[in-house]
């Protein structure tokens, strides 16, 4: 059984104008998305600013209400709900099991509380004790490798790693089920970077965790993850095993991601063709693939009828008319 499912997600916001404020179009933030989660694992989400990944784990957290869709979260071995359509009154107490790493580790933590008392606000407001709380953000603290000196400090104290590091322990205070971690490392300097993402792999070895990573940055999503899903303008448009895409990417969007990232050695650079244009606008997609006006291989199937996510075969799905004759290989 899997741990989450998405299934046909929908995240709509409405466009009104006039002095009625009637609605004359929709912002499709997310349209139509579908993947999942097995325990144990981390599915990286990745695409460009503005394609829909942060709406999608603000789906699943229920921080947003779902246009349409189901969203079935795994609470034990045995249940199974629907967070899509539950009333409020119900998420609240499954809010342990989904704990979010936000992106900004300084604006995540209330700078007028200590340490100690941010780790353990999860912990309080579910009613656990306050000599159990003390134990608790102890081995939190030394969890995420910081010393216990931290708890009665402030977090304007700390670096932006330290912070992050702080945020970390706060969400594994509960022992959640899955953890949502929205660019977790973007507001980071490069080394710093390495170090949350060095403790990330290693929280995973050591809990168990299963995780849906939000980014964009490709280089760092390739060292945590174990499949990535690749979003473009609210749809999924290729998911595979993390090894298999960057060797062979299907869609020609993941190869214009990839062809964006940085080579260090001048003559390992491929020749993969970087995205020209614009991304597409959600509130009036174009026909057809969104991604057609910038995808070189288009042809005039792409423009009229929109591809579906497709399974090519082990653990692979595309959505590209063409992606099984075109060679996107290169060398990287």
């Amino acid at each position: 059984m899997n741990l989450l499912e998405v299934q046909d997600l929908k995240k709509h916001y409405p466009i009104r104008a006039g002095l009625m404020r009637r609605e004359v179009g929709r912002v499709r933030a997310v349209d139509g998305v579908s993947f999942h989660i097995a325990q144990g694992e981390t599915l990286a989400l990745v695409g460009e600013s503005g394609c829909g990944k942060t709406t999608v784990s603000r789906c699943i957290l229920r921080a947003l209400t779902v246009t349409s869709g189901a969203i079935r979260f795994a609470t034990s071995e045995t249940e199974t709900v629907d967070l899509a359509t539950l009333p409020k009154r119900q998420v609240r107490p499954l809010r342990r099991h989904i704990q979010m790493i936000f992106q900004d580790p300084y604006a995540s933590l209330n700078p007028r509380m200590m340490v100690g008392d941010i780790i353990a606000e999860p912990l309080k407001v579910n009613g656990v004790p306050a000599a159990e709380r003390r134990d608790r953000v102890a081995e939190l603290l030394e969890l995420v490798q910081m010393p216990q000196s931290a708890r009665i400090r402030f977090p304007h104290a700390f670096s932006g790693g330290q912070r992050q590091r702080v945020g970390i322990a706060r969400a594994l205070a509960l022992n959640p089920r899955l953890v949502v971690a929205d660019e977790p490392v973007s507001a980071l300097d490069v080394s710093v970077q390495a170090q949350i993402i060095n403790l990330l792999l290693d929280l995973q070895d050591r809990l168990g965790l299963s995780m849906l990573f939000v980014a964009h940055d490709l280089s760092v999503v390739r060292h945590v993850s174990d499949r990535v899903a690749v979003m473009y303008v609210g749809r999924i448009v290729e998911v595979a095993p993390t090894d298999t895409l960057y060797r062979a990417p299907l869609h020609p969007y993941t190869e214009a991601l990839l062809a964006a990232v940085p080579a260090p050695d001048p003559s390992r650079r491929g020749r993969r063709r970087v995205a020209q244009g614009e991304v597409a606008d959600p509130a009036n997609p174009p026909p057809g693939c969104a991604f057609h006006p910038r995808c070189p291989y288009a042809v005039d199937r792409c423009r009229i009828e929109r591809p579906e996510l497709t399974p090519t075969g082990s653990g692979r799905y595309v959505s590209c008319h063409r992606a099984a004759e075109l060679d996107l290989v290169g060398v990287r």
